[in-house]
């Protein structure tokens, strides 16, 4: 396939806003990182620069991973699930932080006993990642 041929892009059961959920997950460790949006530009994009890009739904615009972080997310991989519907990237997580919270992965919380527990540390201050 060349750098020029989007056909793959056809291929993605998109949903009725044009998004597709991307899960990022360690290359390594296949730890589970976090979970966001793609539209087909982002995709596209994150093939070409080899890094995560997704669609932030809050913002209506493209959001490069580590853009304000600096913790970037180094893409080894591209899947598709057997139902065209959800995106897997297998990435190198720069910084060792995926998580807006400071912590390595977004899915922190355990279900034990009825309520929702944080179980990760918090690497580092979310204040001090985002006061820039």
């Amino acid at each position: 396939m060349s750098d020029t041929d989007t056909s793959y892009l056809d291929r993605v059961a998109w949903n009725d806003q044009g998004l597709v959920p991307a899960i990022a997950q360690d290359r390594d460790s296949k730890e589970i990182l976090m979970v966001a949006w793609m539209n087909r530009e982002a995709l596209s994009l994150t093939r070409t620069e080899g890094r995560a890009i997704y669609w932030s739904r809050s913002r209506q615009k493209l959001w490069r991973k580590g853009e304000e972080s600096g913790h970037v997310q180094e893409v080894s991989e591209i899947r598709l699930d057997c139902d065209n519907d959800v995106v897997l990237l297998q990435v190198n997580q720069r910084g060792g932080i995926a998580c807006h919270t400071g912590r390595r992965s977004c899915f922190y919380s355990v279900l034990k006993d009825g309520r929702w527990q944080a179980v990760d540390p918090i690497i580092k201050d979310p204040a001090s990642i985002y006061s820039q």
